[in-house]
């Protein structure tokens, strides 16, 4: 399998002093960290749409990217070369997951009938490159955003005829990711969201979206799918009010819906600075109700304010995030999949493995780093002594088991609050000294 990077050969670790660009200076898969590998912490995923399917092509210009897999002219000859070069790709630069949309993988027929034949076509060719390859299936999904059909949403639609369409479609989406032995299938409700009020009955909409998710659930019990569902927040892009604002949203929504134990979350960095929050918070809202399923790792732009889709670098974005995961135990069946595209000035192939390459060793360099944190101690002392009140005098009210007559007893005798630092500039201090 070397036909679409010929210049490239297996990614290799070599260190923080090798000068050469197509190595990693930080991951190193076997490396120990807190008794796992770096590899089993972090599980990298490449997304097969932003990654292969990809152009350079923006709303101001004309594609810049002249991928030799994309000059078949038959739809299912480039979906085979597409797939051959997708899996050149994730070998040589040695991750053990990928993730796909259904429209990614196989073309759109002109009719449903030959869309799922496609899908079909395309998802044993994959499984015989996964098993060649050993390269999994992180999570699937369906595009339920593209096509025309959903201007207007997919589950929430005001058209009975798409909503049946969309679940239609997922049907096979989740066949094919179950056929592929998917570890996870991932919502991500692109249109599931409102321009306007005056044409929307809001309510029914969530309702609409609900009885979707549950015959989503139902289906995956009837065939014997065990990966995990997830639901990606995003705030806006490409409706201005999106039903999947952030995580926060997401679990009301869950609980409110009876779909709490069946969903966890895969969150997205840029999304979640969309939403105005950071990576960290987004993470450990999950994790806190015990939701956190899966990441999508990138970056936005904070001066374009829009979904910019670019590879992580940034280390202290990376170093806040492990400490999250690492505090919830890990992302169990998720990982870290790279939601992310090379600059549309970037359009040679091996800028392709510039970039995973810089984004993967970010993430092993922030889990060293947070692991030496965590290691150290010094956070979570600090926090124990600033809650330490609630291991005592407050701890009957946390248990549910105080009264309001209770606390102006305990006002009554111990009079007004001493009010304690938080600190905040001494624990950056502390943080930048380890990174």
């Amino acid at each position: 399998m070397n036909t679409y990077f010929p210049e490239v050969e297996r990614i290799v670790f070599e260190g923080v002093e090798s000068r050469n660009p197509l190595a990693f200076k930080w991951y190193d898969r076997d490396r120990t960290v807190l008794g796992k590998t770096m590899a089993e912490h972090l599980r990298f995923a490449v997304a097969y749409w932003h990654t292969l399917k990809h152009d350079g092509g923006d709303p101001f210009g004309s594609p810049t990217m002249d991928r030799q897999w994309n000059r078949f002219s038959d739809p299912l000859d480039r979906a085979k070369a597409t797939c051959d070069a997708a899996f050149e790709f994730f070998t040589k630069l040695g991750v053990d997951y990928y993730c796909f949309h259904d429209r990614d993988l196989a073309p759109e027929g002109g009719s449903f009938a030959e869309s799922c034949r496609n899908l079909e076509i395309m998802t044993g060719y994959a499984a015989h490159l996964q098993n060649s390859t050993g390269v999994k299936l992180l999570w699937g999904t369906a595009n339920l955003f593209s096509n025309p059909r959903y201007v207007h949403g997919a589950g929430t639609n005001p058209d009975y005829h798409v909503f049946a369409y969309a679940g239609a479609q997922v049907k096979h989406a989740i066949d094919a990711t179950c056929e592929l032995g998917g570890e996870n299938y991932v919502f991500w409700g692109g249109r599931e969201g409102y321009e306007t009020l005056l044409n929307t009955r809001l309510k029914q909409e969530q309702e609409q979206m609900a009885a979707f998710l549950h015959m989503c659930v139902d289906y995956a019990e009837k065939i014997g799918f065990s990966g995990q569902f997830l639901i990606e927040p995003k705030p806006k892009e490409p409706t201005k009010h999106q039903y999947d604002f952030d995580t926060a949203t997401i679990l009301n929504f869950l609980r409110s819906h009876d779909l709490i134990d069946h969903f966890k979350l895969n969150i997205e960095a840029n999304h979640a600075t969309l939403a105005g929050h950071t990576f960290e918070h987004e993470l450990a809202v999950a994790a806190a109700a015990g939701k956190l399923g899966s990441m999508d790792v990138n970056r936005g732009d904070l001066l374009l304010g829009w979904d910019t889709d670019q590879f992580p670098t940034d280390l202290y974005t990376t170093v806040l995030a492990m400490l999250e995961v690492l505090a919830a135990g890990g992302l169990g069946t998720g990982g870290m999949n790279f939601d992310a595209k090379v600059r549309r000035g970037s359009f040679e192939p091996v800028d392709l493995f510039h970039a995973h390459i810089g984004g993967m060793d970010a993430f092993a360099r922030g889990l060293v780093i947070a692991a030496a944190i965590i290691e150290d101690g010094f956070l979570e002392e600090f926090r124990n002594q600033r809650y330490r009140s609630w291991n005592h005098d407050g701890a009957a009210a946390l248990a549910g088991r105080s009264s309001l007559e209770a606390c102006s007893a305990y006002i009554e005798k111990h009079g007004e609050p001493v009010v304690q630092s938080g600190r905040q500039e001494y624990l950056e201090n502390l943080i930048n000294r380890f990174i």
